[in-house]
């Protein structure tokens, strides 16, 4: 974990994007670095340096405290998904249904 955004390993991808915006050059350095050491995935690498680089380039850390945001793990409703409850890995998708669903408005 890092100072700067609490849960920072266990973030979505969007989260990161969202959260990042908020800090200095510094901070972006910590995470880079932690990052590397430990996740190391790619999207959020770029990201990252994605954010450092417009900061070096004149940008300003946006507005909002990233330690404030809600948790990773945190849900207003909590989530109703259980694994008992998921879906079976051979449940197929829905693709392909065109075959199956009848032309509406065609002879």
């Amino acid at each position: 974990m890092t100072d700067s955004i609490p849960e920072f390993d266990q973030l979505p991808l969007g989260a990161v994007k969202d959260r990042v915006r908020s800090l200095a050059a510094p901070a972006l350095r910590e995470l880079i670095e932690h990052e590397e050491r430990h996740g190391n995935r790619l999207p959020v690498l770029e990201i990252l340096r994605s954010r450092l680089a417009q900061l070096d380039a004149g940008a300003q850390p946006t507005g909002g405290d990233p330690t404030r945001a809600p948790g990773a793990a945190e849900h207003a409703h909590g989530s109703p998904v259980q694994e008992a409850t998921a879906a079976e890995s051979t449940t197929p998708l829905r693709h392909g249904m065109a075959e199956q669903t009848p032309q509406r408005g065609r002879p």
